[in-house]
């Protein structure tokens, strides 16, 4: 069952197979709990919603096409439940952000002070990326994150592929606004 293909394994619980639901379980618990951190930040809660997630997956996996790619329809519920979740909270967040975006020039070998230094950005990418809107966090943690292609998060997401290249554009300069003026700000302190 390892080398069958996510939806191979989907259509074989499709046909009456629970147990296959399991390798399914395997392959998504890290995937699913590692997007819910950027989102939630209480570990309970996480867990909870997680296995929420794969009682729906379970309960809706009738309706998956596997003709279709398994892992944007997982993620699509995943992220529904997330966002119904932040709105029943109405509280958003997320967790450390991608300091190589803001980084690009750093070699794959660093020095020790590079490492520092990229450390402190990644900190500081924490407090900002809660500043941005729900539209641009989603594009932000499903590409940086969860590593999904364009095509991925458009499917997940709903929005077409060019919607998800330029919000994903905005959001890294709205990134880079907010990092230039908080280092501005403290500058002159």
């Amino acid at each position: 069952m390892d080398k069958l293909s996510d939806e191979a394994i989907a259509n074989i619980v499709q046909e009456g197979d629970a147990e296959a639901f399991g390798q399914l379980i395997e392959r998504y618990e890290a995937k699913l709990r590692r997007y819910a951190q950027k989102f939630l930040h209480v570990e309970h809660e996480i867990d909870d919603l997680v296995q929420d997630i794969f009682v729906k997956v379970y309960t809706n996996i009738q309706s998956f096409d596997s003709n279709q790619r398994f892992s944007p329809w997982i993620y699509r519920i995943a992220h529904n439940s997330f966002i119904n979740e932040l709105k029943r909270k109405s509280r958003g967040g997320l967790g450390v952000f991608d300091a190589d975006v803001f980084l690009p020039q750093l070699p794959a070998t660093e020095t020790a002070d590079e490492s520092a230094l990229k450390a402190e950005v990644t900190k500081e990418m924490e407090s900002l990326i809660q500043n941005l809107s729900s539209k641009y966090r989603e594009v932000v943690v499903l590409h940086y994150f969860e590593s999904l292609s364009y095509q991925e998060i458009s499917e997940v997401l709903r929005i077409p592929v060019t919607t998800v290249g330029v919000r994903l554009l905005r959001a890294k300069a709205k990134l880079r606004e907010h990092y230039q003026a908080d280092n501005s700000f403290n500058n002159h302190e």
